[in-house]
């Protein structure tokens, strides 16, 4: 019979250890957190072979004295929670195995000095064990190096990744704690060279932009939006800066980085319309709500939070990032990329061009007269006076101040419109621009009821499901409705559908519930179906708006240019793609070196 027993205190911490201690960015995150908490105005980092070699944290904030010291490497002893109200922490963490944990795994040196002390304390403790410990000389504050991280335990450390890759994720766990307070300056030296540096008392924007990308301070937006006790600021990239991947999505609630699942689908749905499928946002957002309506301790090392009303929180950062980016919607233009600048540089050459002059300068008479003849030739086929020119001179306003996209002049390969604005020469995509206005149509129709509508199914379909997922198909069953799906429960393990939203009536209804009910216990809400009727009306508008290769009268591009206007959005068509772009005078006189 196996019999029971108690672990050694050891065993215990490398237990914990294992939680908390994934690899060196997950100690770092640690020690960084409590120089925060802390109340640090400075935290300077070192780094040797990217964690692996060792790590150091060094702070100016209040510093621990002698038995402190001791008691912190303690499991559960801490100074952030100071009562049993765990729900209503306020600190980036309060978790008492963290320095025992670290100490188990590591060889950990803890410096520290309270202000208006004589001397500091130093305490040295080698995979588990007290090694030294006596007077220090240090500055008020704190230092902790961690070294020879899972040295004596082999088994974790040959899973440990190569130190440049353990240095990123370094770099990212300081690139998210500096975002979430510029009020603290950050430096970061690794191998003796300094990556990051940020002064202390820096704004929000300026400090977000300078660690994410500094495009953003041109291509960014800025997020002000209060809802009761919610709260949510940040910055968030325009559609068309947009990354391959969402590794440059930076979250935060409560001041806490996090990785939750949930905020990343509010994203995702903000720019639902508005990227491609394969491309996503920049951005950093800060959610700030009381303590008791988020729990922050569903992951070992609070990466994940649970919300008390996920709908209301879905809700509002999907209002708030649309509400935003909708206020800035003609800041979507696209200046020309210096590579596409430079080609317009390249003098162009007609086939039809004359030969080079050989022999003399002026050459014979006949010779001169075939000359005449063959540039008179090429005159004709170049210079020819552009087509519509008059029907432009009569029907196009002769000001283009009144309109901040100006007046058709003209149509390119028959696919671009051409317009002269009061600041530069403006190029609409044709089929991009009529695409975005088509679906902004089909929705404002919807929310008055056309794209709700349901196609009710001529025999009532059932769906066999799992148990779990018709319970919650049945409890949203009201909010799909308003979406156009009605159904029903049918027995204790199937679902009975009878009416479809209308946009979706010639898709499969068991493809469709299925998904339906994959978002819901994924998400908790019913979103996916909205995306998806989404999805099927930008699908609508790219078939229904003007194709390229049209040719449009200039009254019909001067039509186009006033509805982007006044359309919401209108920058960037249903996939993500600028709609226009315009080449401000100032780049017109460097082309041809007026400037």
């Amino acid at each position: 019979m196996p019999t029971i027993r108690r672990l050694p205190e050891t065993l215990v911490n490398r237990i914990a250890a294992g939680e908390v201690v994934e690899r060196p960015a997950s100690a770092l995150k640690e020690l960084v957190e409590n120089a925060l908490d802390a109340g640090a105005a400075n935290i300077a980092v070192r780094l040797a072979g990217g964690g692996l070699d060792g790590i150091e944290v060094s702070d100016d904030g209040c510093g621990m004295s002698r038995d402190e010291m001791a008691l912190a490497m303690e499991r559960h002893a801490t100074s952030k929670l100071p009562d049993e109200h765990i729900e209503l922490v306020a600190t980036l963490g309060f978790r008492g195995e963290a320095l025992p944990s670290i100490g188990s795994v590591a060889r950990l040196t803890i410096e520290s000095r309270v202000r208006g002390a004589g001397e500091g304390w130093r305490r040295v403790v080698d995979h588990g064990v007290l090694a030294a410990e006596g007077p220090a000389a240090l500055p008020p504050g704190t230092r902790v190096r961690v070294e020879d991280l899972f040295g004596k335990v082999p088994a974790r450390r040959k899973f440990l990744r190569s130190p440049r890759s353990e240095y990123a994720a370094c770099l990212d766990v300081v690139r998210r704690l500096a975002m979430s307070r510029p009020d603290v300056g950050f430096v970061l030296e690794h191998d003796g060279r300094r990556t990051l540096a940020v002064q202390p008392g820096e704004a929000l924007a300026s400090r977000v932009a300078q660690l994410v990308a500094r495009e953003l301070a041109d291509d960014g937006v800025a997020i002000e939006l209060e809802r009761g006790s919610a709260r949510l600021t940040g910055v968030a990239g325009l559609p068309t800066f947009n990354r391959g991947v969402a590794d440059h999505q930076y979250l935060f609630v409560n001041g806490r980085p996090v990785k939750d699942r949930l905020l990343v689908g509010a994203v995702r749905g903000a720019y639902a319309d508005m990227l491609a499928r394969d491309r996503h946002a920049v951005l950093a957002l800060f959610l700030e709500v009381p303590p008791e309506e988020v729990d922050v301790n569903v992951h070992p090392a609070k990466t994940e939070v649970r919300f008390r009303d996920p709908a209301f929180i879905r809700g509002f950062i999907v209002s708030g990032l649309r509400h935003a980016l909708d206020s800035e919607g003609r800041r979507t233009a696209q200046a020309p990329a210096a590579p596409a600048m430079g080609n317009w540089q390249v003098e162009p050459i007609s086939r039809s061009a004359p030969p080079a002059a050989s022999g003399s300068l002026f050459g014979s008479a006949p010779a001169l007269r075939d000359a005449a003849q063959i540039w008179r030739g090429y005159e004709a086929a170049v210079l020819a006076p552009p087509e519509a020119r008059a029907e432009a001179a009569e029907q196009a306003p002769a000001s283009a101040a009144a309109h901040p996209l100006g007046v058709a002049r003209g149509q390119v390969a028959q696919t671009y419109i051409v317009a002269e604005a009061q600041d530069g020469l403006v190029i609409v995509d044709q089929h991009a621009a009529h695409e975005r206005l088509v679906l902004e149509r089909l929705k404002a129709a919807g929310a008055q009821g056309a794209a709700a509508a349901s196609q009710a199914l001529l025999i009532p379909e059932v769906v066999e499901l799992d148990e779990p997922d018709c319970d919650r198909l049945e409890n949203a069953a009201t909010a799909l409705a308003s979406f156009g799906l009605s159904l029903e429960r049918f027995g204790p393990a199937a679902m009975l559908v009878r009416a479809v939203p209308a946009v979706l009536a010639k898709g499969g209804v068991q493809a469709l519930i299925r998904d339906v009910a994959d978002d819901l216990a994924q998400n908790g809400d019913a979103l996916l179906l909205g995306e998806r009727i989404d999805h099927v009306l930008a699908t609508m508008a790219c078939h229904g708006s003007v194709r390229a290769g049209r040719t449009l009268s200039v009254a019909e591009m001067n039509a186009l240019l006033r509805e982007m206007e006044n359309t919401p959005r209108s920058g960037q068509c249903n996939h993500g793609r600028p709609t226009w772009i315009k080449l401000a005078h100032g780049d017109i006189e460097k082309l041809f070196g007026r400037k």
